[in-house]
């Protein structure tokens, strides 16, 4: 299948949940995400800040944000730029209308990263909505440990991938 259509065959899917089931979801994968190991032992997490149709983060955000050092990404021309997130952090919508956030760009390191994406396979393949924001920012943190996160719907047995494309070490999913 092509990306093309597998993008197309994953919206068909979502539409299919109502917001409900797609918000309980996103509870049940963020709590098996909270009680993974690399997940436990992270101090400074590269998270994001959802679109409507995929695991919602916000109240993820909020509960850990004060324990652990979260990072969101934000696009700038072609390129994620991360910053830090803190309780009183602004945000703008940004490219594709993702809430980003408007405080000054992170310089530190990683010990996680979660990913969102259109869809993923068991192979950690995955593909996003087809710009390569998180291909060109994951290849220039291959030692950082990738998550992706997504409904178990887009979780299927095959991606197409291409060169460029950066492998999720792990996927969690129901």
């Amino acid at each position: 299948m092509e990306k093309k259509e597998l993008r197309t065959l994953i919206k068909t899917l979502k539409k299919q949940h109502s917001k409900e089931q797609l918000a309980e979801q996103s509870e049940q994968i963020l709590a098996k995400l909270e009680r993974h190991p690399d997940f436990i032992t992270a101090e400074r997490i590269m998270l994001y800040s959802a679109l409507p149709d995929e695991v919602q983060t916000q109240a993820f955000l909020e509960k850990w944000h004060l324990k652990k050092k979260i990072i969101l990404p934000t696009v700038v021309g072609d390129d994620i730029i991360p910053v830090e997130y803190a309780k009183d952090t602004d945000f703008a919508v940004g490219d594709f209308n993702i809430l980003e956030p408007q405080n000054e760009p992170y310089h530190g390191d990683f010990d996680l990263i979660v990913v969102p994406g259109v869809a993923f396979d068991r192979n950690g393949n995955r593909i996003g909505r087809g710009r390569g924001y998180y291909d060109r920012f994951l290849c220039q943190h291959l030692d950082v440990k990738r998550i992706g996160i997504c409904f178990d719907f887009q979780l299927v047995d095959e991606v197409p991938t291409e060169p460029l494309d950066i492998k999720m070490d792990e996927v969690i999913t129901l």
